[in-house]
């Protein structure tokens, strides 16, 4: 017996049903309604295993799981997308720390230097008390975004 059970209403079933026909969604989207309606254990539902489904539909079992679980729990428009990512990184430097870093990649190099380095910035930042802390890459990465290079 399965933990998560799909069982589709009426309705649910004609909204897989006509977005199959149509075929105007994302594959992803779409494959995810297929499966929905072979796994539908309802009165109308072909109630097919998973390890049926997988082989039919050229899934893992385990994706299979998690659809249904998608389902049960969060409902069929959860079921059908992608699941967002849930880790958010907060910026490196806010708007006045990347004007400084700005200024500074402007500025003349450091005495017996050609041009700055990524790693001269980060550390002249932290010198500058801008930052507590900074890398070379969060440096390269703000001027990138800023299409600003060093050369």
């Amino acid at each position: 017996m399965k933990k998560y059970t799909v069982k589709l209403t009426k309705k649910e079933r004609d909204f897989l049903l006509g977005l199959i026909s149509t075929g105007k969604s994302a594959a992803k989207r779409l494959s995810h309604a297929r499966l929905l309606l072979k796994v539908d254990s309802g009165t109308h539902g072909e109630c097919w295993t998973d390890e049926k489904a997988s082989e039919a539909l050229d899934m893992s079992v385990r994706s299979i799981e998690r659809i249904r679980e998608r389902f049960v729990l969060e409902g069929l428009e959860s079921a059908l997308e992608r699941r967002k990512h849930k880790r958010y990184r907060p910026r490196k430097l806010d708007g006045k720390q990347e004007a400084h870093l700005v200024a500074l990649v402007c500025s003349q190099a450091p005495e017996g230097r050609n041009r700055w380095t990524l790693h001269l910035l980060a550390d002249k930042m932290v010198e500058l008390e801008h930052v507590d802390s900074l890398s070379h890459e969060a440096v390269r990465q703000t001027l990138k975004k800023m299409k600003l290079n060093l050369g």
